[in-house]
């Protein structure tokens, strides 16, 4: 891991194609006071595992305490005043009348922000902001503007707010936050059906692209001059949390390889509907990637001769859309290999599939048998 000393003698670093930015967290889920799982958490960890999985080159900015519990794949910055972000997720036993399950999500500790000079001082390609725990600040977002060709922006690093009694996590209006001006030059807000509620999509289009998902349904783009639905993927679904998170980073992958807007976009659902169908951080059948691997530069092939601006995202559908969902489709369809069936989990415990479908939420948790959370519950941030 890097320390917050180390950080502050950064390397020049080679450009990359993708900057993700954001924090990692430990997630624990807690029924009748009593922890039932533990996780690691954080956008970032689910988007940096579709960009692995798509073999593009991307750095990643986290902030972590030392009691920080995962192993990952990119070393975060350790800061030794600090803990790392905590979110817990209260679940009730019954189920209100509504039919959805009575939650209450907050955040118990809080890591320190990212702040600009964290940053790579290299330009990138694409930068994602996609904060959870409110650790992106309005300057670091404005220093990703300038040294990224293009930045998408996950609402949820712009609207929580957290209870300063308890933590709970609660949504703001988007024009009452430090963001709103930033809006005009950003290239895509992504933001799931019940956040987007919380911005006036009819004006945020005008200045940027918007991409609603909306779970089983797909997603919808919307920008200044028009508006399309992009299809879904079928899916068995098993826990939909980390789905919007995998969608985004789908998404990226096809735009930096060049995909078209409805493309990327399929690209993203397709991804969303494979993490909904394991329990935990996903992992990806390697057969499988390289089928959508193949899949994406056979049709990135087929629009090389279309007059396009390496600058400027294409909206309208390009001619063998359809087609490009189906060829997905199939690819989903792929048995796994015997030894990758199984989803990642830290001590691939063998309890794995005894684990039960969890219900819908909308918290950045995720479920493992093993927790490993040694430190008391805490109901008011920072205190036992």
């Amino acid at each position: 891991m890097v320390t917050a000393a180390a950080a502050s003698h950064k390397p020049q670093q080679q450009q990359t194609r993708v900057l993700i930015v954001g924090n990692y967290c430990h997630d624990v889920l807690i029924q009748d006071d009593t922890v039932k799982a533990e996780s690691l958490g954080g956008a970032a960890s689910f988007i940096s595992n579709v960009v692995n999985g798509m073999s593009i080159p991307c750095n990643l900015v986290s902030k972590v305490g030392e009691d920080f519990k995962h192993p990952v794949d990119y070393t975060p910055i350790v800061i030794p005043t600090s803990k790392t972000t905590v979110f817990h997720a209260y679940f009730d036993l019954g189920i209100q009348g509504n039919g959805h399950q009575d939650r209450v999500l907050k955040r118990v500790c809080a890591c320190d922000p990212i702040r600009p000079s964290d940053l790579p001082d290299v330009r990138s390609n694409f930068g994602m902001a996609v904060g959870v725990g409110g650790e992106i600040l309005p300057e670091t977002l404005e220093r990703m503007i300038e040294i990224c060709d293009a930045v998408f922006v996950d609402i949820q690093a712009l609207i929580r707010v957290f209870d300063s009694v308890d933590g709970t996590v609660k949504l703001v209006k988007l024009e009452e936050t430090g963001f709103y001006s930033m809006l005009p030059r950003i290239g895509v807000l992504k933001a799931s059906s019940e956040e987007a509620v919380f911005m006036d999509v009819e004006e945020v289009r005008k200045w940027c692209c918007v991409v609603v998902t909306n779970g089983k349904d797909g997603c919808k783009v919307y920008w200044k001059d028009g508006e399309l639905r992009i299809s879904p993927f079928s899916a068995n679904q098993e826990d939909p949390t980390g789905a919007g998170d995998s969608f985004l980073g789908g998404f990226v992958a096809g735009l930096v390889q060049g995909l078209a807007v409805p493309d990327a976009a399929l690209l993203g659902n397709l991804f969303g509907s494979l993490t909904v169908e394991q329990i935990g951080l996903p992992k990806f059948d390697s057969r499988l990637l390289q089928r959508v691997k193949d899949e994406v530069q056979r049709r990135k092939m087929q629009y090389l001769h279309c007059e396009r601006s390496d600058n400027e995202l294409e909206f309208l559908k390009p001619a063998g859309h359809e087609q490009f969902h189906a060829s997905l489709g199939s690819a989903k369809l792929i048995p796994p290999c015997s030894s990758q069936a199984r989803p990642w989990t830290p001590s691939n415990s063998p309890k794995e599939t005894e684990k039960t479908p969890i219900p819908h939420y909308t918290a950045q948790a995720k479920l493992l048998v093993n927790s490993v959370y040694e430190e008391p519950i805490q109901t008011v941030e920072g205190k036992p």
